[in-house]
């Protein structure tokens, strides 16, 4: 596949380290030499120099011939302009744009082929932001992801001594919760994943990764660590896109404060926002913070631009005993040494846009994707077509398939119906099938097991 990426910062530039060794033409257009040059020295690319909503810049890229184009600028005018550029001018058959203003998504059918000619849109403040609203969701959760539109989700969650499956053999869960109807799709212990069995031993700081169907989440929760109690106060370090649109989404269930240090912008969300209270000053002030009894405080979510103040307000409200404290990190490189004792959870939104973007970009008929653990594993929700005889899947005993080491088949979703997968379970044809790969090196071996025969 050609693609053409424009913008080679965060999102753009680990995109480009997503896709790189998947066979792709990969072509980078950015304004900054530096950049390009960084990234042509690490990876096997072409890159063009110029402003990407330039219409002789597409063209230099190969736009003509270019199977996909993604617009990853900073700037969302540059973004929306260069997909209506490729439309017009070169015909590019599939255009993603990256959108984070908050206003252009108040105008239904804005982005269509009759108006901006864009064919997915991509809002890291609205992932971010349903990201968070799933965690809230979930005491004790560090990532809720939704499959088969919502009636599966795939959780994960630090297994901690006290939980009644610490010490025990994986097969004893179904005891404990008999109408589970998925499985324990991962471990990572150590850092290092582990393929589940029903024999597997659940270790005191285990990561496990479970599916279950939403209402079942909280059941299977209790089982790795002990309940907590529902998350009420909150406090947000940050009244940028992210803080602004996060606080409009839980104003109506939750206690909300805002923090901004930028009176202007301060004043401006205030105006906006109706419930939520918003507090002029520096999250880093341990003043501040007392006044406003953090100690108290259910989750504080430092989600400002600046790594590092988020970083630094974090550890400072755990510190001063946030019960669960949150914070944004863009570089990923922050986010491998911040310490779990002193940050719960590090949320990093190039992860979360690359997933979004992924989806549309994979082969096969592909519903859902996640990147996962910086990058180095993903979950796959794959629906199966064809007929018996021509698919390597369909009407094949699952213990039958030539499953590559390292894919988990984690659940399957037919119509309206989830259903645990077993050795003899048989897939259908329109079959949802969620799967985890511990390895996004096995996406290729994936999705050639899902083409019909005849494709491969």
């Amino acid at each position: 596949m050609k693609i053409i990426i424009l913008g080679a910062g965060q999102v753009g530039s680990s995109l480009l380290a997503s896709l790189s060794g998947e066979k792709n033409d990969i072509v980078m257009v950015d304004v900054r030499a530096d950049l390009l040059k960084k990234l042509q020295d690490r990876f096997d690319i072409r890159t063009v120099q110029g402003n990407a909503a330039h219409p002789t810049i597409l063209q230099t890229a190969g736009a003509a011939e270019a199977d996909m184009l993604i617009a990853a600028t900073s700037d969302d005018e540059t973004n929306m302009l260069a997909c209506s550029m490729a439309d017009i001018l070169f015909k590019v058959p599939r255009k993603i744009a990256r959108v984070r203003a908050i206003e252009y998504f108040s105008f239904p059918g804005l982005f269509s082929p009759e108006t901006i000619p864009i064919d997915y849109v991509i809002s890291p403040e609205q992932i971010i932001t349903q990201f968070i609203q799933r965690l809230l969701e979930y005491p004790g959760a560090t990532q809720v992801l939704d499959f088969a539109e919502g009636r599966v989700r795939m959780v994960s969650v630090c297994a901690v001594r006290g939980g009644q499956m610490v010490g025990r053999e994986i097969r004893e869960l179904h005891q404990h919760v008999p109408n589970f109807h998925a499985r324990v799709a991962a471990i990572f212990r150590d850092g290092q994943p582990i393929v589940p069995n029903g024999s597997t031993i659940i270790n005191d700081g285990d990561e496990v990764f479970f599916l279950a169907s939403a209402d079942e989440i909280r059941d299977v929760m209790s089982e790795m660590r002990k309940s907590e109690k529902s998350y009420k106060r909150l406090i947000f370090a940050g009244g940028g896109h992210v803080g602004k649109r996060v606080a409009m989404a839980l104003e109506d269930s939750y206690n909300v404060k805002v923090i901004e240090r930028d009176i202007n912008r301060a004043e401006k969300i205030a105006a906006q926002l109706r419930k939520t209270t918003v507090l002029v000053g520096d999250a880093s002030d341990r003043e501040l913070l007392l006044s406003e009894n953090i100690e108290s405080a259910d989750v504080f979510c430092a989600i400002t631009n600046n790594d590092e103040a988020n970083i630094l307000s974090a550890m400072l409200a755990k510190r001063l005993g946030a019960r669960r404290v949150i914070c944004l990190v863009n570089n990923d490189a922050y986010a491998d040494i911040v310490d779990a004792s002193h940050v719960d959870l590090v949320i990093s939104p190039q992860q979360a846009t690359i997933s979004a973007l992924l989806r549309y970009i994979r082969r096969g008929d592909i519903a859902q994707v996640y990147s996962l653990r910086h990058g180095s594993s993903e979950a796959i929700e794959m629906v199966a077509h064809g007929t018996q005889g021509q698919s390597k899947v369909i009407g094949v005993p699952l213990n039958q398939i030539e499953i590559p080491d390292g894919v988990v088949m984690g659940a399957l979703v037919r119509g309206d119906e989830v259903l645990q997968v077993h050795h003899d379970t048989l897939i259908e044809d329109g079959d949802h099938v969620i799967m985890f790969l511990l390895d996004k090196k096995l996406i290729p071996d994936v999705e050639r097991l899902f083409h019909s025969v005849q494709e491969v």
